[in-house]
């Protein structure tokens, strides 16, 4: 049986709007949690909540600068769950299902 624990990951990093709008604010460029606390208007542990699930998923990454995290969006996350979405949503056509008929 196939593994979907990294996929569930992923679709779990995508089902919030908070961290939709994390993502959106990502395409932008990097970015420090002081400036995405302040955009959010989110306290630092709301954020530290969401920021754990997206880098979980490989989506975004972190780097530390300081006492401060800096959140960049990951490309081959990314790349990652884009292709597995089209993978899961893609019909298989060289195995039509059967009907027990």
């Amino acid at each position: 049986m196939t593994d979907f624990s990294k996929d569930a990951a992923i679709f779990k990093a995508l089902c919030d709007v908070k961290r939709l709008a994390i993502l959106d604010d990502l395409k932008s460029g990097e970015k420090c949690a002081c400036a995405l606390i302040e955009k959010m208007n989110i306290k630092q542990s709301a954020l530290s909540y969401h920021m754990k699930i997206l880098c979980d998923s490989g989506i975004v990454k972190a780097r530390q600068e300081g006492k401060w995290t800096h959140y960049s969006l990951s490309q081959s996350g990314s790349e990652y769950a884009s292709k597995r979405l089209l993978e899961l949503t893609t019909p298989n056509e060289d195995h039509p299902t059967k009907c027990c008929k």
